[in-house]
């Protein structure tokens, strides 16, 4: 059996070499020695162990997605390759039908879209494209990402690109720490359904929104394709690595960040703040009525 040492040993490891902010890599080992050092983790179980290592790297650098995780089931200590691991997530996002939870008209012909997580661009476009096909005729539209837990940049990539005429937005940047180099995302040229333009659209937020369906609201916030309605988002914008350390325990990585082209940051930490801020369960009505004013 793994012991305590051992886990949080092969884990600041992993944070070390790879962390985004590789200059807070030193305070974060230093911190969670030091909690070892005092017991702090002493007849723990694993999954104990996970969950107060987890907050103490929270106190010492406040990064959503840095995590220790643990799974009821043992998993593979060698790396995932990458490709097994886009083949995992694909399988997770069409069990969840894409993400695209519901699509309907409601009255006064307004179009509803609950989107629960964002698919890869390439397996999802198909449904992507359904849900906009079903939205097009609509006058305005409500995207509901109350629960949606984030998903595939390429993703909200394709989902943006649905709300700009043509292929010079430019989106988002991706930072990647491994290679120095940051990715640039802008809207897409050709799609398989008609763009949704010249009409209203609002966003509902929770503090459950995280990860890309923050990403989908700051985009289009910023560039002022959309209102958001609701609640601040839970604020993770850091692109993850899942790395196991023990059979049972799984260390999450950032290894890379957003950066806005507009705002030249993101919402790590701080969320996505909503125009017109109400309780989440009260977002779909408020969002409702703004966009029947807007309609007149």
């Amino acid at each position: 059996m793994t012991t305590h040492h051992e886990i949080l040993d092969a884990a600041l490891a992993r944070i070390t070499a790879g962390y985004v902010f590789p200059e807070r890599t030193a305070a974060i080992d230093a911190a969670i020695r030091c909690r070892l050092a005092e017991g702090a983790y002493q007849g723990l179980e694993e999954r104990e162990l996970c969950e107060q290592v987890t907050l103490d790297l929270q106190q010492v650098c406040p990064d959503k997605h840095l995590r220790l995780l643990w799974s009821e089931e043992a998993q593979p200590m060698d790396e995932e390759p990458q490709e097994v691991a886009r083949a995992r997530f694909a399988q997770y996002a069409r069990e969840s039908n894409y993400g695209v939870r519901r699509v309907e008209q409601l009255d006064g012909n307004i179009g509803y879209l609950d989107l629960r997580m964002i698919a890869p661009a390439g397996p999802g476009g198909p449904a992507i494209a359904a849900a906009m096909q079903l939205l097009a005729p609509t006058e305005a539209l409500v995207i509901d990402l109350r629960q949606c837990r984030g998903g595939s940049p390429e993703g909200v990539q394709l989902w943006c690109s649905y709300f700009f005429p043509d292929a010079e937005v430019h989106l988002n940047d991706i930072y990647q720490r491994a290679t120095d180099s940051i990715r640039q995302y802008w809207t897409l040229g050709d799609l398989a359904a008609p763009r949704y333009l010249d009409r209203p659209v609002a966003v509902l937020t929770s503090d459950f929104t995280f990860s890309g369906g923050e990403e989908l609201t700051y985009n289009l916030k910023v560039l002022g394709r959309a209102t958001v309605v609701g609640q601040t988002t839970r604020g993770g914008a850091h692109p993850t690595d899942r790395i196991p350390v023990a059979p049972h325990v799984a260390v999450t990585v950032p290894a890379a960040r957003s950066i806005n082209p507009v705002t030249g940051t993101n919402w790590e930490g701080v969320g996505v703040e909503p125009d017109l801020p109400v309780a989440a369960e009260d977002a779909l009505e408020a969002a409702l009525g703004h966009l029947r004013t807007r309609l007149g």
